[in-house]
């Protein structure tokens, strides 16, 4: 059952220019520890590359602050999730700290979708609710 949707586009040029002003500080209030370890690989070897990771992540944290219906508030937090791709690509959703047992508790699980094109990075967050008889939602 979809217990919400959450969507959400960023102007990459935009971001840019907060980065410019706020530097690493920015980062560090956005991403995550395992997301930041990407983040730094993926702008040193092309700076366009982790702008981008960067502003992909944004738009998710933000879906997913509405798909879970709390906005940016406890127990949701920049740091309290984290958007990470699998071996095959795939984005996987990784709860941390209070927003873990939040999602436990009630059931959740997260499905995301993050595209980057030119000048716009965007996000769409699906939570279901997990049967906890159905094996199959794991």
């Amino acid at each position: 059952m979809i217990y919400g949707i959450g969507t959400d586009m960023v102007s990459i040029t935009r971001l840019e220019k907060v980065l410019e002003r706020w530097g690493d500080r920015f980062v560090r209030r956005i991403l995550g520890p395992e997301e930041m370890e990407r983040f730094i690989d993926r702008r040193r070897r092309v700076p366009l590359r982790g702008l981008r990771y960067l502003a992909t992540r944004f738009a998710a944290k933000e879906a997913f602050s509405k798909a879970v219906g709390l906005g940016m508030r406890g127990p949701m937090t920049w740091l309290s999730v984290q958007f990470l791709n699998a071996k095959s690509g795939r984005p996987e959703v990784f709860c941390r700290k209070a927003m873990k047992g939040f999602m436990e508790e009630r059931g959740l699980k997260a499905q995301v979708s993050m595209t980057d094109e030119s000048d716009f990075a965007m996000a769409f967050v699906v939570i279901e609710k997990v049967d906890p008889a159905d094996t199959t939602k794991a």
